[in-house]
């Protein structure tokens, strides 16, 4: 079937931040799908709120949209920009949630969007516990044991039902969240618990546990037209109970017989079939050891983390694949692109091993439990590939950069090694490989760990090996030492020899089709002994640029430098050089295999890079964007001679070097904290007393912080030296005075001559939280003029003075008003590519230009500080507690977060209510909703601090709860606050958690204190429940500032990256009111408003903005003299308004829109006739044609079942009230009442406008008859409270009035209102509204 051209526009979902359980494997797919949709001419429209992203540059889709990803939000997108498809398989479970409940609400189909690709039936099937087992069953495919249970008491009859152990699988939800093996039913309990609250349908799948199982997957691909393929298959090293981003990870299967391998395939085939899936799809099987026995674990209809891996292990592009099924085409119809002769229905065939090593973040977090389970825990993982299971596995552990080139590691625990064994923990392999050293046998090891024979034997080929060369290596001892991937350092170090034989390494292509057909993708893997493919391959003739990635994905260096590292290949390629990049990560863009001109996936080792140079002959090395891996490299690659390109070895000493550092500052004049290097303990606390504390520890040479600690004495000291110690590091720890400043970061682009600044941000958090988990603001928001020269002018000087030519981040501190350098790295930072996209500086660009000889000038971009946008844009970290959740999220020093999301808005208080809310917070406010509470909990040198933020959140109407100190604090400024007790005298503090009374909790205990189990236990429990943690006073304040404005996801501005303003836009109004309702009305005629919503919360502002009950835009129409849109004060759109309209008419008349006394206009809910009473040849009066009162219960619409609402009993809140309900034009409910004076309106109005019979909200009337011809009225109105008046709820009132018989049809009635009066005349046939129409004033503002 060829391209299927009624595809015009399509929404690609992506699928946001890094988290544990979805890494960059999706920003790869994203990228390929999105490059695909563009050739085919497909207009491409992409949410995504990762900045960090290659998938979100600005050449990848049409529209780019960098919003939080919530239902809420893709739903604005979709009305605003129309798409006819929605790809929903490349963004991860994030994307794919996304799309099935929109799917499931109906929204899809009213807005006329089709999914492409895999439909939601079989989305449905594969993902709906119930649903997938009952498919399994009906096409014979057998399944483990098992039920589905809604709650726990469920979960605990299935438990009983098929015996314990048994593992919880949740519904729709990543990395195995929520879910666990249970015991005992205690454990279950408390697993089943967890599982419901992280399951979006709150579902969960008790299955029997089969312990010892392989674990095997099948990635498969089927089109349209119902032809399937297997493209690879692979195994877990360990067996079913370790989620499969934990385990180890080999491609192909290695253990499986025939019989065993085509059983599989044939089910993997069998299962996509009958769940219709198109595209790319995920199997997984367990399978019995001891027979053909299998069963299905689970199926994953959409591009995975496993998609990635078998992408990269075969060179077959799953996600491109995917996206050109969905367009259409069918496998037989898509070439090949590795051999460039067969086409997509050749299943790959492999004569080389492929090894996954996944990598843990626990070195950032001492004290966490290291066990794997079915919940995932690994941050990123490393690819290696060699021609068998030893060499693949040798080349992953020495390229996950865990300090090791073998498998001989030194236990980190006591326990005796048989006992651990029995625990599967991120050390397992080496203890494998310790205990086959110490003798235990390959059966014994079986027994106790059930991992298959043959990776044992294979280990113990290992344990051979080291032995058989501990006397001394010859030259066949050392070619099988490299067959096994031993480095000749390590051969060095087992065998005592003072030098090694000579041999080149051999460079295979990886080709896709065991050596069948040539390959034409230069994609290497290094081996020996062999031939090599990279030396004889045809070159262009060009000169070689070798560009170093960054390794796996880990906390402290993100996707973000992938992004970098693209960057500059693509630009270096443009540059005309042949370009070489070496990495060794799947989930990337930086290693598809049509990134460079040749990739090599390659540890990056000194040996392995140094291997690569001597084939490829590079005319300079890059390392800048590979983070702390490629800088890591570049003394050794210095002092061998090999030129690197734009940060030179001289350059990184003197930023790391202390005294040489110190000397550059003092030259200039720039201060920075005191401090010292130490490298004993008794040297740091001795640095410590002499600085005087608080003090920073932080070892040199390190990312994201990592060991770095403020400590508050002696104590504090020891613990954190002690463990700095314990890395065996080779450069001193260096102990800085800690200054609680403003901190500030810049990046600089610098050819060595002139300097050009893209932005300086300004953290929100003071200086001692790490600044990646900070939340960054572009621009600063509270540095004077004076101040931002001081920076501009350092920041110069230390860029020239480094010699760098290209990129240096610069993080300072500025503090009783001095700015202090706090470091200074020549690299590419975390923040290149956030700064990138929203200032439209291409900084590595530039900086690649710049490396090979450009200058600033030739390249025209400009020099000192870029032009600021006229945006706030707000970085805000994301962290992945919630996977890891016994480690301490208290905030310092160092790093802790996985990812980030991006949020730009017209203020601050806009983008950080976006980025918040991007970042996974649920934010409330006690504008919005009652009963917000915040539970504050601060460390005794915060006390001072806490009292202006508890009075803060106080004034926003939020209830207050505290610990005993910090309440007594608060209790000094007389403001209402319930103490609580700890979590250990109490259960009260969880207790308020489920009930729903705590919203946000504040807690900044102290590092060692007794508090902080109490803490990580709350926070534990608050993060199933998605109620934010904040660890920063400074963060909370920022909170207290967004809980203060009116946003929510329907009212901020949705700006797509590729349009944005590059300048502050004038806006003409004029301020009007009709009696005592004022709207700001604005011309719209070109529609270049396009969010209107989000121009209400500043503009409708009393105090800070031009003040009103919200905006009407004056448009043009085709069936009217014009058009009217009304916005109330909180963005939401009405339908109509009786003052509006009159206001709206004088505008058009006054202004020459239109002539004569009678006019017509258009909206929400209808056209509207007015007739025009002027004097002086201004309108003041106008009455308008309401049309006709509906009273049916559907115009409302209502839940209630009944015909009509006519004096109905209604339940509202606690209490039942009689109601009338009409709509005219907009939806009213009036209540008649002996007096309205005493109503309290601000507690009785939200009731009424929020009650679930009026699932779409409603205005509300208070009415008091006074006469058959006078009513008097208070209003509360949806989207705006009390207003000084309504024309269509004065309507509304007389309407009522005269159906229960208070008043006579047809006779003018006089409604009194706060802004004055309104006469109503009302027929069963229409409305008759009249009243005056006033110009406050026109003026004019920016946005």
């Amino acid at each position: 079937m060829p391209f299927d051209k009624s595809i015009k526009k399509v929404l690609v979902i992506g699928s946001g931040p890094i988290v544990i359980g979805q890494a960059a494997e999706f920003d790869y797919a994203g990228a390929q799908a999105c490059r695909v949709l563009r050739d085919a001419g497909v207009n491409v429209v992409l949410v995504n709120s990762n900045p960090a992203t290659i998938m979100t540059d600005k050449a990848l889709a049409d529209e780019i949209y960098l919003e939080p990803l919530t239902e809420e939000t893709v739903k604005r997108i979709i009305l605003k920009e129309k798409p006819d498809s929605l790809l929903a398989g490349l963004g991860g479970q994030t994307g794919l949630t996304i799309a099935m409940q929109l799917d499931k609400d109906g929204f899809l189909a009213e807005n006329g969007v089709r999914l492409i690709g895999t439909n939601a039936e079989a989305i449905d099937k594969a993902e709906d516990r119930q649903l997938f087992k009952d498919t399994m069953a009906e096409i014979g495919e057998p399944t483990i044991p098992s039920d589905i249970a809604n709650d726990i008491d469920t979960a605990l009859k299935i438990a009983e039902k098929i015996g314990y152990p048994v593992i919880v699988r949740p519904a729709f939800t990543l990395g195995g969240a929520g879910g666990g093996v249970a015991n005992s039913a205690e454990e279950l309990k408390i697993i089943a618990k967890t599982g419901l609250d992280l399951s979006p349908i709150t579902q969960i799948l008790v299955e029997k546990y089969i312990f010892g199982w392989k674990e095997i997957e099948f990635e498969t691909m089927r089109d349209y037209a119902g032809n399937v393929i297997a493209v690879c298959s692979m195994e877990n090293f360990d067996p079913v109970g370790v989620h499969t981003g934990d385990s180890i990870v080999v491609a192909p299967a290695l253990t499986l017989s025939d019989k065993e391998y085509q059983m599989l395939r044939s089910a993997a085939l069998n299962i996509i079939s009958a769940l219709g899936i198109v595209g790319g799809c995920n199997c997984q099987f367990a399978l019995n050891p001891d027979s053909f026995e299998y069963a299905v674990i689970e199926v994953n209809p959409r591009v995975s983390r496993s998609s990635a891996l078998a992408s990269k292990a075969t060179g077959y592009p799953i996600a491109k694949i995917t996206t050109k099924i969905a367009l259409g085409y069918t496998l037989d119809e898509i070439t090949n692109d590795i051999t460039g002769k067969t086409c997509a229905c050749f299943e790959p065939a492999l004569d080389y091993v492929v090894v996954k090593l996944p990598k843990w973040p626990f070195d950032k977090f001492a004290g966490a439990s290291r066990k794997l389970g079915t919940q995932m825990k690994a941050t990123g993982e490393v690819m290696a590939i060699g021609q068998s299971f030893e060499e693949g596995i040798m080349k992953a552990v020495r390229g996950a950069e865990i300090s090791l080139d073998t498998l001989n590691a030194a236990p980190i625990s006591d326990l005796d090694i048989k006992e651990r064994l029995k625990i599967a923990d991120d050390r397992r392999l080496f203890t494998v490989f310790e205990a086959l050293k110490n003798g235990i046998s390959v059966d014994e090891i079986f027994e106790i760990t059930r991992i298959d024979r043959f990776f044992l034997y294979k280990l113990l080929n290992l344990v051979n090996y080291e032995k058989e060369i501990e006397n001394g290596i010859d030259e066949i001892l050392y070619l099988k030492g490299k067959k096994l991937g031993y480095t000749d350092k390590a051969l060095k170090r087992i065998s005592g020899a003072a030098a090694l034989p000579e041999m080149n390494a051999a460079y295979k292509m990886v080709d896709t089709c065991g050596a069948e057909f040539d390959a034409v993708t230069p994609y290497f893997y290094s081996t020996y002994g062999n031939e090599c493919e990279a030396r004889s391959f045809k070159r262009s003739g060009k000169p070689v640029i070798m560009v170093l990635g960054s390794g796996p994905i880990r906390i402290g260096q993100g996707i973000e430098f992938d992004y970098s590292s693209v960057h500059c290949v693509w630009t270096l390629k443009d540059a005309g050089y042949d370009v070489v990049i070496v990495n060794n990560n799947p989930e990337t863009v930086s290693t598809d295999y049509d990134t460079a001109d040749r990739l090599y996936f390659e540890p990056l080792t000194d040996e392995d890079v140094m291997n690569i140079i001597k084939v490829e002959k590079p005319v300079g090395v890059v390392v800048a964007f590979g983070g702390q891996t490629a800088i890591k490299l570049t003394k050794f690659l210095d002092s061998s001679g090999i030129p690197i390109l734009g940060t030179s070895a001289e350059g990184i000493d003197l930023a790391e070097d202390r005294e040489r550092f110190d000397e550059l500052l003092e030259k200039f004049s720039i201060k920075r904290p005191k401090g010292v290097g130490v490298n004993t303990l008794d040297e740091a606390i001795e640095a410590a007393n002499s600085l005087g504390f608080p003090v920073l520890l932080r070892p040199s040479y390190v990312i994201g912080g990592q060991n770095m600690k403020i400590v508050h004495n002696e104590d504090e000291v020891k613990v954190y030296m002690e463990r700095i110690l314990a890395q065996g590091i080779d450069n001193p720890v260096l102990v800085d005075k800690y200054m609680a400043g403003k901190e500030l970061e810049v990046d600089v682009i610098s050819d060595g001559k002139d300097v050009l600044i893209p932005g300086v941000m300004q953290h929100i958090e003071r200086a001692g939280v790490h600044s990646g988990d900070s939340i960054a603001v572009y621009p600063p928001y509270s540095i004077n003029d004076k101040m931002m020269r001081r920076i501009v002018d350092c920041s110069e000087k230390l860029a020239l003075a480094l010699g760098t030519k290209g990129l240096v981040n610069i993080q300072y501190l500025i503090y009783n008003n001095e700015l202090y350098v706090i470091e200074v790295n020549p690299r590419a930072s975390r923040t290149v590519p956030y700064i990138s996209k929203v200032t439209g500086v291409p900084m590595v660009d530039i900086a690649s230009r710049v490396m090979t000889g450009s200058t600033l000038k030739e390249l025209g971009c400009g020099t000192g500080l870029h032009k600021i946008p006229p945006y706030f844009a707000v970085k805000v970290p994301v962290f992945s507690f919630e996977k890891l959740n016994d480690v301490n999220s208290y905030l310092g020093p160092e790093m802790k977060s996985t990812g980030e999301v991006l949020g730009l808005g017209k203020t601050l208080t806009e983008a950080l209510f976006k980025g918040l809310t991007a970042a996974g917070m649920t934010l409330k406010s006690s504008v919005l909703q009652k009963d917000v509470g915040v539970l504050l909990s601060v460390d005794t040198h915060d006390q001072h601090e806490v009292v202006s933020l508890a009075k803060k959140f106080y004034d926003l109407g939020l209830k207050l709860y505290a610990t005993a100190e910090t309440a007594e604090t608060i209790r000094t400024l007389g403001i209402a606050v319930t103490e609580i007790a700890g979590i250990k005298e109490s259960d009260n503090a969880f207790k308020l958690l489920e009930k729903g009374d705590i919203s946000y909790i504040i807690y900044t205990g102290a590092l060692m204190d007794s508090t902080v189990e109490d803490y990580i236990a709350l926070h534990r429990r608050a993060l199933q429940l998605s109620i934010p943690c904040l660890t920063s006073l400074d963060t909370a304040n920022a909170l207290a500032d967004i809980t203060a404005a009116r946003y929510n996801q329907q009212n901020t501005e949705l700006v797509d990256i590729n349009d944005m303003r590059t300048e502050r836009q004038s806006l003409k109004f004029s301020k009007m009111q009709a009696t005592g309702d004022d709207y700001i009305f604005i011309e719209n005629f070109d529609n270049s408003i396009t969010c209107p919503e989000s121009l209400c919360i500043s503009l409708c502002d009393r105090h800070l903005g031009i003040g009103g009950f919200g905006i009407v835009l004056i448009e043009k129409s085709e069936i009217a003299d014009a058009k009217m849109r009304i916005f109330n004060r909180d963005g939401s759109e009405g339908k109509m308004a009786g003052n509006c309209i009159r206001c709206a008419a004088k505008y058009l008349y006054d202004n020459g829109y239109a002539s004569g006394e009678n006019i017509t206009i258009e909206t929400a809910s209808g056209v509207k006739s007015l007739e025009l009473y002027t004097s002086g040849g201004k309108v003041t009066l106008a009455s308008v044609d309401m049309g006709r009162a509906r009273f049916e219960t559907k115009e409302l619409p209502s839940t209630i079942n009944a015909d009509r609402l006519v004096d109905y009993p209604a339940m509202i809140g606690d209490k039942i009230y009689n109601i009338t309900c009409v709509n005219v034009g907009n939806p009213h409910c009036v209540l008649f009442c002996d007096s309205i004076e005493d109503i309290d309106i601000e507690t009785v109005g939200p009731k009424f406008e929020n009650a679930p019979i009026f699932p779409e909200r409603i205005n509300t009337e208070f009415v008091r008859f006074v006469n058959k011809n006078t009513l008097k009225m208070r209003v509360w109105e949806r989207g705006n409270g009390e207003t000084s008046a309504c024309g269509t709820g004065a309507c509304a009132a007389v309407a009522a009035a005269c159906e229960t018989g208070k008043c006579n049809k047809g006779e003018d009635i006089t409604v009194k209102v706060k802004g004055g009066d309104l006469i109503v005349n009302y027929t069963d046939e229409r409305i008759i509204l009249t009243g005056d129409a006033v110009l406050v004033f026109n003026g004019v503002t920016e946005y």
